[in-house]
């Protein structure tokens, strides 16, 4: 577990916490498979969702398809996004506001930009590698320091997927979607490779997910 991953979930710990991050990691899952990455058993799970469930953490749902009646599985609430990192406050927020008002959108748009380009300068020298798949392995652990919960995925026909299970600018890209094209094109650059995305959490996905080639490929 990374850092930020431990200041994920303030105010939880044990079980609870290993519940919150499986869940916010892997979406909707079955009891089973709770307890087994939690470590407890199924009824010391379901105690802890329980308990999750009325403080409006967790929410259940159902598999469609089953047979007789169908298995109930667990997930993060919409509310579940404040327990982790968001990388602007409410102040930040404001003072984006603020510069919108006075200098208008083409402004926070410079400025979003400007933090992308100060980000890519400072990580530069640690993505460093000649394979693409090193150079991804080193954006995600860059990513996950930033409160993202980054980690690499499947590698297939010369693409190398990413995908980050927490957006620590999410109250942001709502009012200012230009935002994930921008740190979409940062990983270009950082990179040096193509990215596409497939998956977004602001879109209500339970991930982001990016599909990375080098340059000289097709999509």
């Amino acid at each position: 577990m990374t850092a930020e991953e431990g200041r994920a979930t303030h105010g939880f710990a044990g079980a609870k916490h290993a519940i919150l991050l499986h869940l916010k990691q892997h979406g909707s899952t079955s009891l089973a498979d709770i307890a087994r990455a939690a470590g407890v058993s199924k009824t010391a799970a379901l105690t802890h969702l329980e308990r999750l469930e009325s403080q409006g953490w967790v929410e259940r749902s159902f598999q469609r398809g089953a047979v007789g009646r169908p298995p109930v599985c667990f997930r993060l609430s919409p509310r579940s996004t404040q327990l982790f990192p968001q990388g602007y406050s409410e102040v930040s927020r404001a003072a984006l506001g603020f510069i919108e008002r006075r200098l208008g959108r083409p402004a926070v748009l410079e400025l979003l930009q400007e933090r992308a380009h100060d980000l890519a300068d400072r990580n530069r020298s640690r993505i460093g590698a000649e394979r693409l798949s090193e150079r991804v392995d080193r954006l995600a652990t860059i990513r996950s320091e930033g409160g993202y919960m980054a980690e690499v995925g499947v590698r297939r026909r010369g693409a190398v997927e990413l995908r980050e299970h927490n957006c620590p600018i999410l109250a942001l890209v709502g009012e200012y979607p230009e935002a994930c094209d921008i740190e979409r094109r940062m990983f270009e650059s950082l990179l040096r490779a193509r990215v596409g995305v497939s998956h977004r959490v602001v879109a209500g996905d339970p991930v982001c997910r990016f599909w990375i080639r080098e340059r000289e490929g097709r999509w």
